[in-house]
């Protein structure tokens, strides 16, 4: 009996002091929310105190990517570290498989305890390894600090926080300011109207609201004397929900947010590419722990100690259904990004872009009409679309000035129309024969059911893929588009 007393003390201590030397990590993840929308980011129109004090305790990353701007397809790339054609559940509204593996998983095998709250639109919890879930409205970050409280204090843990906010329909509350529509920083692809400048600010109270949530944790972390010990991670599944952003696979789609602050991280920034199936390889270095051949992705935990280590050359990223029936593939490299669209016939729109309930979006569209619209307003109402575009990312922060068919930029478009081929082939993408059709009609506010087609690259089985696509650049820099 006092044998087995002693043996249960040290397994306890021994247990505490495992889950010591092993990191905590919260990884925040925000609904529908671009890069420059935080005051860290350069918005000096936005109130993100905690964000931005995260930002300079950490390392803020420059050119972060999502693999996809569409939320149920992102979130599920981001947990099992594959492209989203690669998941089983490319396209909106679509469950994981359960033959697909998640990091979580790896982290509860591990011993880690594990929790989800806030916004799921993955899979059961259960099913992708978590032990404990919850969530809550309007934020969904209202028991984030109950379960850091509760946790079992003998295991390190990994909480999947997502929070609503900032995924419309607006809802305020006392968490966040409300902001002057007069003061709205109104981005370059909208309509600078009265409408959208009144949406914005209901759309940066919600931003603001994951902030003061960012604090909260700050607060509670310090509380329980677990700050130096724990990984925080800031991110976005998506672009913001406004005209020519959410879904899209332009910087204002695409490029997220994200901010690590923890053990060992370098205070700073970076302009070393990222993508979002990065995550899960990243957290597994960082926790001892092996990375499943199923990820794609690649560690960047070499960045967070050196912010001009180079982990990737190359970044890419899918648009597949969403309300709309989409397919287009993007590849970033160097200062260049090239675009694919499978359909330049059609409206190149989503819900937020084409729908009159958004008043963005009403207002977009109604000057268009009127013939009110700049040119560079004027691209997402365009029909046809173009079916290749070529963008200078560091001239064209906005991607506005298609160098496609300039000459002068000619080995640049087939260098990165020959990369997009290589990752397109190397990880089983293609083109549904049988695509899901739209459920919405332009400008229409009533959805039809949506009755599923044939998914992008299950005709070569890409859920059974594991080639993560081109990296790494072998050649010298001199080969890189110029």
């Amino acid at each position: 009996m006092r044998k087995s007393i002693i043996i249960l003390i040290l397994f306890v201590v021994c247990g505490s002091i495992y889950a010591a030397d092993r990191p905590n990590f919260i990884f925040f993840i925000a609904d529908d929310i671009s890069q420059d929308d935080l005051g860290c980011y350069g918005n000096s129109r936005i109130q993100t105190p905690n964000l931005d004090q995260i930002a300079k305790q950490g390392m803020v990353f420059e050119n972060a990517y999502l693999t996809i701007s569409s939320c149920s397809p992102s979130r599920n790339s981001i947990i099992t570290g594959r492209y989203p054609h690669n998941t089983g559940a490319p396209e909106l509204h679509t469950v994981l498989p359960k033959d697909q593996s998640t990091f979580v998983q790896e982290l509860k095998k591990a011993g880690y305890y594990t929790v989800l709250s806030g916004k799921n639109h993955m899979a059961k919890p259960e099913q992708l390894g978590f032990i404990d879930s919850s969530d809550s409205k309007p934020a969904g970050s209202e028991n984030w600090i109950r379960h850091l409280r509760n946790r079992p204090k003998d295991k390190p843990f990994f909480c999947w926080f997502a929070s609503h906010d900032a995924h419309r329909d607006w809802q305020l509350n006392d968490k966040a300011p409300e902001y002057n529509p007069q003061e709205m920083l109104v981005p370059p692809m909208l309509y600078d109207g009265d409408e959208t400048r009144k949406d914005l600010t209901k759309y940066y109270h919600e931003v603001s609201r994951t902030d003061y949530y960012a604090g909260e944790l700050v607060k509670e972390l310090k509380a329980q004397g677990i700050e130096d010990n724990t990984y925080l991670i800031y991110c976005a599944d998506n672009g913001r929900p406004f005209p020519r952003c959410k879904t899209y696979l332009y910087d204002s789609g695409t490029k997220t947010p994200f901010i690590v602050r923890g053990p060992g991280v370098k205070v700073g920034r970076t302009v070393s590419l990222i993508s979002s199936i990065d995550i899960s390889a990243t957290i597994l270095e960082l926790a001892g722990i092996d990375k499943p051949i199923t990820i794609q992705g690649v560690s960047f935990a070499g960045i967070l100690r050196d912010p001009f280590c180079k982990m990737r050359d190359y970044v890419f990223a899918e648009r597949n259904w969403h309300v709309y029936q989409l397919h287009e593939r993007m590849v970033r490299y160097g200062d260049w990004m090239y675009i694919w669209n499978a359909y330049p016939e059609r409206h190149n729109v989503c819900a937020e872009t084409s729908s009159y309930e958004f008043p963005s979006s009403k207002e977009l569209w109604e000057m268009s009409y009127a013939g009110k619209l700049d040119i560079q307003q004027e691209l997402v109402t365009n029909i046809p679309q173009p079916e290749h575009q070529l963008f200078n990312v560091k001239n064209d922060p906005y991607q506005f000035y298609n160098l496609a068919d300039n000459v002068k930029y000619k080995s640049e478009f087939e260098l990165m129309r020959k990369l997009l081929g290589q990752w397109v082939e190397e990880t089983g993408d293609s083109v549904p024969k049988n695509p899901t059709k739209d459920i919405q009609q332009l400008h229409g506010d009533g959805r039809v059911k949506v009755k599923r087609g044939d998914f992008p690259g299950s005709v070569n089985n890409a859920v059974k893929v594991t080639n993560p696509g081109p990296v790494l650049n072998s050649k010298t820099n001199a080969s890189q588009p110029h």
